[in-house]
């Protein structure tokens, strides 16, 4: 799971040496909100899920990324 969110990471142009669990998109990556709305879509299109708006601000950071698929995978 983590090296296909690290594939769509690597996309925005993002080298795969600057991805640790604590990263944060917009603070160590640079991604802008047109980014984090792109790479919601993207994560939405690779793992065949739907999320929310509201579920947005837990999307911040790689970590946080790997919980939220985590549980939508045990859910499902």
């Amino acid at each position: 799971m983590k090296k296909r969110v690290i594939g769509i990471l690597k996309e925005f142009g993002v080298q795969e040496s600057a991805i640790t669990d604590q990263t944060h998109f917009s603070r160590d990556l640079g991604l802008d909100s047109l980014d984090s709305v792109d790479l919601i879509m993207q994560l939405e299109k690779e793992f065949g899920i739907r999320i929310p708006d509201e579920d947005y601000g837990k999307l911040t950071t790689m970590q946080g990324v790997l919980t939220y698929l985590e549980s939508e995978q045990a859910t499902a």
